[in-house]
């Protein structure tokens, strides 16, 4: 135990299994699930949404490391779950900061040097698989970077400030963006710090290459990647586990 926990403190040397570091966000309030409850550590069928999204990550054989960014209060939580599950790629337990933004900024700070990709990610984005982050990966490695996403099938319309419709867009240009977004190491940190520097704060990390001038691949990954936001999300999550045959 107390080797495991000096390794996260100090860090890993090198990347021996993989190019890519993944950063795994779990550092939000959460405020839309629960008052009191971390939707990263609420239950999908008896297990634990972010071991559910460690899972993937670990299991993926372009990820080399992941380094977990979570609240101050979470820490001891999660280094308990790593634990416990037989995790053998976190390489840094980091403490968020209190943007989305700030928090993604602090986990790239620990990833490796070697490290020639990194894959932001959102750690309630728990039913991501390996197939799915081994794909983006590889689109960023022919376009430096890219994001899984997919594309709207819905009529989309633009409202005006009264709430009526001003026009409809052309649905074929429109997607919905998920995580993991992946980015060549250097390029992270330009579109990161550019941003800090000029006050931007984002949404998402393709933000930050969008205004940095840098185009983001989309890649199509289906409508199963979701995201836990609130509690109906954790029965959508079983239902589709169950229709994909892994409970």
């Amino acid at each position: 135990m107390f080797k495991f926990f000096s390794k996260l403190a100090g860090g890993i040397n090198g990347i021996k299994r993989g190019k890519t570091s993944a950063v795994i966000l779990c550092a939000g309030a959460s405020t839309r699930f629960s008052s009191d409850e971390s939707k990263q550590l609420a239950m999908v069928n008896d297990v634990p949404v972010i071991i559910r999204t460690i899972t993937a990550f670990e299991r993926c054989d372009s990820i080399g490391e992941i380094v977990l960014v979570v609240r101050k209060e979470d820490v001891d939580d999660y280094k308990d779950l790593v634990c416990k599950h037989g995790i053998k790629k976190v390489r840094s337990i980091v403490v968020g900061g209190e943007t989305r933004q700030s928090s993604a900024l602090r986990g790239y700070k620990h990833i490796s040097e070697k490290s020639k990709y990194v894959a932001i990610h959102d750690g309630a984005r728990c039913l991501v698989t390996p197939e799915i982050i081994e794909t983006v990966i590889k689109e960023a490695d022919k376009h430096k970077a890219a994001t899984a996403a997919t594309k709207v099938t819905d009529t989309v319309k633009l409202a005006d400030n009264n709430g009526f419709i001003s026009k409809t867009v052309d649905r074929n240009f429109i997607w919905n963006v998920q995580t993991p977004q992946v980015f060549e190491v250097k390029m992270y940190k330009v579109c990161a710090y550019n941003a800090k520097e000029n006050g931007i704060e984002a949404t998402d990390d393709c933000m930050l290459a969008e205004r940095a001038g840098f185009k983001v691949k989309l890649v199509e990954t289906g409508k199963d990647n979701i995201k836990i936001t609130v509690k109906d999300d954790i029965k959508l999550a079983e239902h589709i586990l169950k229709s994909r045959g892994d409970e």
